[in-house]
């Protein structure tokens, strides 16, 4: 999605590239300068423009990338489980383990 400010940039700068020649060409300087000053706020507002497109598609990137780590997560997860149900004394063997070693580490203390 394009930013509005892109848009109403674009139009400012075209507005002032026009204002700009008409004023060269009847050699009015007012109107000269007043589209140059045009056409410059323009580019502003299409650069501020394409600033925010450009943090908004890092942001959507950021977000699905986030996603598809929460979701592998949770597969592994998911095998996880499915195989510690496979193999329960396997797992009794490990908590046990994990279990005396934080004893070990407590009675140290």
């Amino acid at each position: 999605m394009v930013d509005t400010n892109r848009i109403t940039g674009a139009v400012k700068e075209l507005g002032g590239k026009v204002q700009g020649a008409v004023g060269d060409l009847t050699g009015s300087n007012r109107d000269s300068f007043e589209g140059r000053a045009r056409e410059a706020l323009g580019t502003a507002e299409n650069v501020y423009g394409q600033a925010k497109d450009t943090v908004r598609h890092a942001a959507d990137q950021a977000y699905d990338y986030a996603e598809d780590a929460y979701d592998q997560g949770r597969r592994y997860l998911r095998e996880g489980h499915d195989q510690s149900a496979e193999w329960p004394h396997a797992s009794l063997l490990v908590a046990g383990l994990v279990g005396f070693g934080l004893g070990l580490l407590v009675a140290k203390l």
